[in-house]
């Protein structure tokens, strides 16, 4: 039967087994994404384009398939150009369906050359400029997408698609059907011996597992391990809460962790990263591991890792065989291993330093751990990003339930991140933490969690300002004057789009705030005013002279 073009897309990507899209529309996608929606799947309707590819990018880590999203052309593209490089700098797969100007008109005023804006961010390009070939060229994205780990953005000039085609070929197979399904590849032998031996002479082992240790199933294999060689375990901060429960996980490696945990790091001899990317925030530039050797376990080992070489070693492998492979090669030791250090990491704060109460408005950690202490331990939450998020990173929390993206540092994609949760996991409730600043850039989102029934509760630390600017601004000399803009009333702000808001003014009555949530669902914005005067530990760092609060180092003494 003939069919216009835009009916054979939506075909293919029904047979990619698209079941969620998040989409604005525009004149160069909405007959696409209205026949993708006759086709079952469901499509989440936003306010903004940003939010439409931010979502979808949470979604693709949430549910682990490709998250997918459209837009329209030209100004409907340009919108999304900070949401695709923190998908790029993820490693996450996305297909945006953008459309593309008209090829048969002489002027459209939305034109744009799209290619140069999506490759200057890290994802591909592709054009669909030949309708026998557009189906094929979908599939390839998904494929493409899926193997690289990285967004694909298609662009289909849409007087193509309103084309009507008399015969229609049958659709290609999809890309699960055609991607190879690989085995793990196991260590080489001789690889292991090599670094048996080095284990073995080691004393202060840590165990640090990133995302290719999840993908893999590792987590239990590095258990054993540490427990075998007396290590620590640790994580990177995109796959903190994996060993959740475990009495010597010190929790994230990196520019997040704990006070205590650098004061450990620092005494390492020997750093055993599985499946992770050894970046800057993980090594802290180079700081945090600063007497250790570095091994990296990985599928494929780099030499070079954002200008630093990381590793001193590297061992080619699947993260789960090779760990377990590595594990039944070594010999037993204690390591660090004893009571006191276990009960230490248990009761030791995330941050030791102390701060001036002020009054009306709370230190953003005591808010934090009241909220730790009130959710259940089963909802979903979501840590955006900027000042706010160490204190968040922190929370108490299995890997399972806790997603935070923030490769590419930007703020503002916090409730996009939280909706995309919200649509993987449609059973579950999601919480969302933010700053007022980040909140406030697509605040109109408010309105499409409840159009479209999300289950979401957002809870705001408000101190009326951009959290990590005014700290640095302190720090240099300068007026704060241009990062300061006051509390803004976000509980009304909720409450005008038709959704719950309360500004928490006793943090004794969150469990009561939790339990009548968890009774009504819906959404809610609960807004917390603290105090701009606490400077994370990252800012204290780097920023030193800028903060009013007194640090307290640990001292290890008899820990080890």
């Amino acid at each position: 039967m003939p069919k216009h073009v835009f009916e054979t897309l939506a075909d293919t990507f029904a047979a990619e087994g698209v079941d969620t899209c998040f989409a604005l529309l525009g004149d160069a996608n909405m007959h696409f994404a209205t026949a993708l929606s006759e086709r079952g799947t469901r499509m989440i309707y936003v306010r903004h384009e940003h939010c439409a590819v931010a979502a979808a990018t949470a979604y693709a880590r949430k549910s682990a398939t490709v998250g997918v999203a459209t837009v329209t052309c030209g100004p409907g593209l340009t919108q999304v150009l900070t949401a695709l490089p923190a998908a790029v700098r993820a490693g996450l797969p996305l297909v945006v369906f953008a459309g593309e100007a008209p090829l048969g008109a002489s002027w459209y005023n939305q034109q744009i050359d799209q290619a140069p804006f999506v490759t200057a961010c890290g994802a591909r390009y592709h054009r669909l400029h030949h309708v026998p070939h557009m189906a094929e060229a979908i599939r390839n994205a998904f494929a493409e997408s899926k193997q690289d780990r990285v967004p694909v953005v298609l662009g289909v000039p849409f007087d193509l698609q309103a084309k009507i085609e008399a015969d229609v070929a049958a659709l290609p197979p999809p890309s699960a059907e055609i991607i190879p399904a690989l085995a793990p590849a196991p260590p080489h032998p001789d690889a292991i011996a090599a670094l048996s031996t080095r284990v073995n002479a080691a004393r202060r082992v840590v165990v640090m597992a990133g995302l290719g240790a999840v993908a893999s199933g590792a987590a239990t294999a590095c258990s054993a391990l540490a427990e075998k060689t007396g290590a620590l375990l640790a994580t990177t901060l995109p796959a903190r809460g994996l060993f959740h429960g475990d009495p010597f996980h010190v929790g994230i490696a990196g520019g997040f962790s704990s006070t205590l945990g650098r004061a450990l790091f620092a005494e390492a001899d020997l750093v055993i990263a599985v499946g992770c990317r050894l970046t800057q925030h993980n090594l802290d530039k180079g700081k945090l591991f600063a007497g250790a050797e570095i091994v990296q376990i990985d599928t494929n080992p780099q030499a070079l890792s954002q200008g630093r070489i990381a590793a001193t070693h590297h061992l080619r492998g699947d993260a789960r065989l090779s760990v377990e492979a590595l594990t039944a090669a070594i010999e037993p030791k204690p390591g660090w291993r004893n009571d006191r250090l276990a009960r230490a990491i248990a009761e030791a704060p995330s941050d030791t330093a102390t701060f001036p109460p002020e009054p009306d408005v709370f230190d953003p950690r005591d808010v934090v751990r009241a909220l730790d202490r009130a959710l259940p331990q089963d909802w979903q939450m979501v840590n955006s990003s900027g000042h706010c998020s160490f204190f968040f990173a922190h929370m108490d929390r299995p890997f399972e339930t806790f997603l935070t993206i923030r490769e590419f540092g930007a703020i503002g994609n916090g409730i996009s991140y939280a909706m995309g949760v919200a649509a993987a996991r449609p059973g579950d409730t999601v919480v969302m933490f933010d700053g007022d600043g980040s909140l406030l850039m697509h605040i109109q989102e408010l309105e499409t969690i409840r159009r479209h029934g999300l289950n979401i509760a957002i809870c705001v630390l408000n101190d009326g300002a951009y959290g990590s600017e005014i700290h640095k601004l302190r720090d240099d000399g300068l007026s704060d004057a241009g990062a300061v803009f006051g509390r803004t009333h976000l509980a009304a702000i909720a409450q005008g789009f038709g959704i719950a808001g309360k500004r928490v003014t006793d943090l004794a009555t969150l469990p009561m705030l939790v339990s009548e949530f968890a009774e009504t669902g819906g959404a809610v914005v609960w807004d917390f005013h603290v105090s701009d005067r606490v400077a994370s530990p990252v800012i204290r760092r780097a920023h030193p002279g800028g903060h009013c609060g007194t640090d307290h180092p640990v001292t290890l003494g008899d820990l080890l």
